[in-house]
């Protein structure tokens, strides 16, 4: 492990933990009775991903015609800024629109760094560590986040600020790599353009697709656990809430642990084999009924996902490094998950307006990433997602690439 990815795993680790903490925060204002309404906590997780969607444009390029430490520190200032204005009782709905502002800049650079720190040999080694990072952030976040906000609002807030902060001093020890490229003028019309250029390919495809699943389905399941806790296990309390995602972080962490021995990028393939595991135990977690089993079963969907995320997310890194560059295959990738995100999350925020049972939602969000899988998985030809880009079937770099 270089300084550079070091320095990353510290900043990301820090910012993560922050990002999960804020969302229990206001998950425990909600259930404390300062906001209300059942739409309301899948409502902040939605406005959260809109930033995603709506800057997708310009925060890839703006992540590849800067170096992206300076990049990363200006989305963890965008984040504070969003905290700020919730200690200044802003409704959480607003401030939390600016954290996922600050976040949508954040995730081309923290990603896109990756292939400028690490040689593709030991990319996915490096993604196994990043995501590792992030999940134990999630983990010790939410948990820290749904605890502290149960004792005191306040101090959970300014906890999240400092860790803000912390993670902008340990981005200063990641080297000032020269930017690769990328013109914010005209923007849009060359992310419509790369996009095109970028999903060429089959893999690429099924890549993006993958993670888009992955990614739809976790947003779902996480704002799904506040209101299956109290509807199942007569959990009230946020912090209890938190220690349920406890079990599926470390089931993520261990997966992204395991998966460079179980998947090497040549065998792509394998991913879906962990895609149907992840919606076999989502159906079988809609049966359960008490704490223990329930533990176990997030565990494996958890262990699952991250099986089936991290060498998708490393393919995705070389195909953009070698062809877009991978600022912009990030922030395409992320518009591509975003969109996915809002729309299953929306649906689930209609649907809990409704008056939908948990347990019903998550027999849908189950059955729906089987049947995905198995259309995505139809589309993926055998062979090494590397060979395609090597022999010259992706299109390469350009200058007009913006």
């Amino acid at each position: 492990m270089n300084r550079g990815v070091f320095g990353l795993l510290v900043a990301q680790f820090l910012s993560a933990f922050a990002d999960n903490a804020i969302l229990f925060v206001a998950i425990a204002m909600v259930l404390q009775g300062e906001y209300s309404g059942e739409w309301y906590i899948p409502a902040l997780q939605s406005v959260f991903l809109v930033a995603f969607v709506v800057v997708a444009p310009w925060v890839g390029a703006f992540a590849d015609s800067r170096s992206k430490p300076l990049v990363l520190i200006v989305g963890n200032l965008v984040k504070t800024l969003g905290i700020g204005l919730i200690l200044l009782d802003v409704d959480p709905l607003i401030a939390y629109t600016i954290v996922g502002l600050g976040a949508a800049i954040y995730s081309p650079a923290k990603y896109g760094i990756l292939p400028e720190l690490v040689s593709s040999d030991e990319l996915v080694k490096a993604n196994g560590w990043i995501e590792s990072s992030t999940i134990a952030a999630i983990i010790l976040g939410t948990v820290a986040g749904g605890k502290v906000a149960d004792y005191s609002i306040s101090v959970a807030l300014w906890m999240i600020v400092v860790s803000f902060l912390a993670s902008i001093v340990a981005t200063l020890i990641i080297p000032r790599i020269p930017p690769k490229g990328g013109q914010l003028r005209g923007a849009l019309t060359t992310f419509v353009h790369t996009a095109r250029q970028y999903l060429e390919t089959p893999r690429a495809r099924f890549s993006v697709l993958g993670t888009s699943l992955f990614w739809g389905a976790s947003a779902v399941l996480r704002v799904l656990l506040a209101a299956w806790a109290p509807a199942v296990l007569a959990i009230t309390s946020a912090g209890d809430i938190s220690l349920l995602t406890l079990f599926l972080a470390v089931g993520v962490v261990l997966g992204a642990a395991l998966v460079p021995r179980l998947i090497p990028l040549e065998q792509l393939r394998r991913a879906r084999i962990a895609a149907f595991a992840m919606g076999v135990f989502i159906l079988l977690f809609a049966t359960v009924d008490s704490l223990w089993p329930a533990r176990l079963t997030l565990f494996f969907i958890g262990l699952s996902g991250g099986i089936f995320v991290v060498p998708v997310n490393a393919a995705l890194q070389e195909i953009g490094h070698a062809t877009i560059g991978s600022g912009r295959a990030v922030a395409i990738q992320n518009f591509l998950e975003n969109v996915a995100m809002l729309g299953c999350v929306g649906l689930y925020t209609l649907a809990a307006a409704r008056g939908a049972h948990p347990v019903a939602s998550l027999v849908v969000l189950g059955a729906a990433i089987l049947l995905a899988t198995i259309i995505i998985s139809r589309r993926l030809p055998p062979g090494d997602p590397y060979r395609t880009a090597r022999e010259g079937s992706l299109p390469v770099k350009g200058g007009d690439s913006g």
